[in-house]
């Protein structure tokens, strides 16, 4: 499988060294860059995270990569894969230290989880997921895989049809998105070794495809 040129988002927040090193694994040799030249070349990006949520913003619009993944996500349809806080950038607003607008590409909300009977806050650990729907995302991954998670907020998600999957943690937490060429994820499958890695292939396989059929 001959993959496309993939790029890691680099705004300071995340697990960069990470996610490069599962990629490579896979036989990907991914770009990790904040520069908009070098990121504007690639055919599908990484957005890790880790931290809060209005710090992550202001760093995105600092390197002038809020209206350049718009430009490329939305306008130029690139797919892109979201990754803990990734995933959260995606929603319309956070309301981690205040009220902070997100990318907005995902309608929903961003709030604190709520520590309910024995189950802590933050969420941090392996936790089952709960596939809801099929997708080619979970192809050759079993129902209740296990995967590593390691956040205080959640995803309030609109329209339930972009939800893929959830996991249970005193309550339902989304788990898994998808709204076409857009995907995210809350756990780390950069973290989570085997299932983890499987996940993170499926995405290199739909990339694969999108530009085969586009």
């Amino acid at each position: 499988m001959l993959y496309k040129k993939i790029a890691i988002i680099d705004y300071g927040m995340g697990n960069i060294g990470s996610v490069k090193m599962a990629l490579e694994r896979l036989g990907v040799d991914a770009i990790t860059s904040s520069d908009l030249t070098e990121l504007s070349c690639a055919d599908a990006y990484i957005l890790p995270g880790v931290g809060a949520f209005p710090q992550a913003i202001l760093y995105l619009h600092k390197y002038g990569l809020f209206d350049f993944l718009n430009e490329q996500v939305i306008h130029k349809k690139k797919p892109i894969l979201g990754i803990c806080l990734g995933m959260q950038l995606m929603a319309n607003e956070s309301l981690e230290q205040g009220r902070t607008q997100g990318l907005g590409w995902i309608k929903g909300q961003v709030i604190p989880i709520d520590p309910i009977d024995k189950h802590h806050v933050p969420h941090v650990g392996w936790n089952n997921l709960l596939i809801g729907r099929n997708d080619s995302l979970f192809n050759k991954i079993d129902y209740n895989a296990h995967f590593f998670f390691d956040h205080s907020y959640k995803f309030i998600v609109n329209n339930e049809k972009h939800i893929l999957g959830y996991c249970k943690h005193g309550q339902n937490i989304v788990s898994v998105l998808r709204k076409g060429h857009i995907f995210a994820t809350q756990f780390h499958p950069e973290k989570s070794q085997r299932n983890g890695l499987k996940m993170m292939r499926n995405y290199l396989n739909y990339i694969d495809k999108h530009y085969q059929y586009n």
